[in-house]
């Protein structure tokens, strides 16, 4: 078995570059405990989005096991529109309803998932046995997942925190089971 864990960043501090939006306080915090999730899991790899807000969400479980992150371009988050949306909320509700549908400059859902099946594959072929962290994206991670089990759609999308933790186990390139490893701390746990 080859089991990935696909990790939604954690809280970042908004900014129009993308690429280089820091966690914020909160973002760290959870960080923090996605390292002590997922430091038992025994991972061998990690690869993570080239997006600063990912990497630094597992960045403290590479210090922890003293493994590098490898950087795979094709788990970036999706780029919805060339130019911002007015509506976010349309917006994605439009690419979901329209897997083929794209706002100007935009990538279609297809084209996402496309992208992140291919670059999963590789992974899955590049690694097989091990134990590997994917510091990802949203959008990118439920398009992935949808994929393997279409009932992980908009609506999964939608109730997914930030940060989040799947853990996707293979056999080969196929899909034999899912578990969340996230489990937010009552707020007393601070």
């Amino acid at each position: 078995m080859t089991n990935l864990y696909l990790v939604r960043h954690a809280h970042s501090v908004y900014s129009p570059d993308e690429r280089n939006r820091t966690l914020s306080e909160r973002g760290q915090q959870d960080a923090a405990r996605v390292t002590e999730l997922l430091e038992p899991e025994h991972i061998h790899v990690l690869v993570s989005s080239p997006y600063k807000r990912a990497i630094q969400t597992i960045e403290g479980l590479a210090d922890r096991i003293g493994s590098g992150i490898i950087i795979e371009e094709d788990f970036r988050e999706r780029l919805l529109s060339e130019q911002p949306v007015d509506d976010f909320e349309q917006a994605i509700t439009k690419v979901w309803e329209d897997a083929s549908f794209a706002w100007e400059g935009g990538e279609s859902n297809q084209a996402v998932q496309f992208r992140g099946v291919q670059a999963l594959k590789r992974v899955l072929e590049q690694y097989r046995g091990n134990n590997i962290a994917i510091g990802t994206h949203g959008n990118i991670m439920v398009l992935i997942m949808n994929h393997f089990d279409p009932r992980l759609d908009f609506t999964f999308w939608r109730q997914l925190d930030m940060p989040d933790i799947y853990k996707l186990s293979f056999s080969d390139q196929d899909l034999a089971e899912v578990q969340r490893i996230w489990n937010r701390p009552s707020p007393s746990a601070w």
